[in-house]
């Protein structure tokens, strides 16, 4: 009996350690059932790292592209804005620099001047532009300058009658001339079309503005347009001119022989062999 009861003892003992046991297995399984779990959940873990590493990446790729383009159209926009900030070097040199004086005579047409010079190193093109094509003109309006070489330009207004009962020379003009220039390639012929084919190239040389003098009072400006005036008149009339002929070649001593009558005497003679050939 005390063997049988040992043995329901360490029945029931055995029974009561594996009733105890039981969870702890199920939970070492469960621990299993954990560690494959958790092997899973580490190699999604890692799948998930990778494809957050790959879309960072990507990510970063395309930031870099986007950064670089970024840069490039930022550095063109940085250069423009340097070249606008950088003082123009210009290739003429105005005198007077930045007006045009003109003497007020109400209802007549104006004249003033400008002299233009180039002083660079290379040919340059130049035009007139006005706010009043209409009541304004400039001879020449433009044309090309070889290095060192300047001329006179002369302006011509007409000058309106005041307003609103304005002294003559309170009176303001609205009208403004710019002249523009373009480097070219050597001397060549000028036409206005250059400026229209390279629009990049052209610069702005000078804006002027319109001011009016007292005809009738002396001043230095009135001294000075009426020099330069005559210096434009003296060069115009000079390219009027006919080109001087050489005059007549002059053979040995006081022997004088014209060239049209030495080449009609030719021509005769020549008329006089084929006649006499014929006979």
């Amino acid at each position: 009996m005390a063997v049988a009861n040992g043995k329901a003892g360490g029945t029931a003992e055995g029974k009561g350690w594996g009733l105890c046991r039981l969870p702890f297995w199920g939970g070492g399984g469960g621990g299993g059932g954990g560690g494959s779990s958790s092997t899973n959940s580490s190699a999604s873990l890692t799948q998930h790292s990778h494809r957050s590493s790959s879309r960072s990446q990507v990510g970063q790729a395309e930031a870099v592209g986007t950064d670089t383009g970024r840069r490039h159209s930022g550095g063109s926009t940085v250069k423009l804005m340097a070249r606008s900030l950088l003082p123009l070097r210009r290739r003429l040199r105005l005198d007077p620099p930045t007006k045009l004086y003109f003497p007020y005579e109400p209802g007549k047409q104006a004249r003033s001047a400008v002299r233009i010079k180039n002083t660079s190193k290379s040919h340059v093109a130049f035009k007139f532009q006005t706010t009043a094509p209409k009541s304004c003109f400039m001879r020449p309006p433009g044309g090309i300058l070889s290095p060192g070489e300047s001329i006179i330009a002369t302006v011509f207004k007409f000058v309106e009658h005041p307003e609103n009962n304005e002294k003559p020379m309170d009176q303001k003009s609205k009208v403004k001339f710019k002249i523009v220039s373009l480097k070219v390639k050597g001397p060549m012929e000028y036409v206005p079309e250059l400026f229209d084919e390279q629009k990049d190239e052209v610069a702005v040389e000078q804006i002027l503005q319109v001011v009016f003098l007292d005809a009738e009072r002396p001043s230095p400006q009135i001294e000075k347009l009426k020099r330069q005036l005559a210096e434009a008149e003296a060069a115009l009339e000079a390219l009027k001119k006919p080109p001087e002929d050489a005059g007549p070649k002059i053979i040995g001593e006081g022997l004088v022989i014209d060239e049209w009558k030495e080449r009609r005497e030719k021509y005769l003679a020549r008329q006089q062999v084929q006649g006499v050939d014929s006979v």
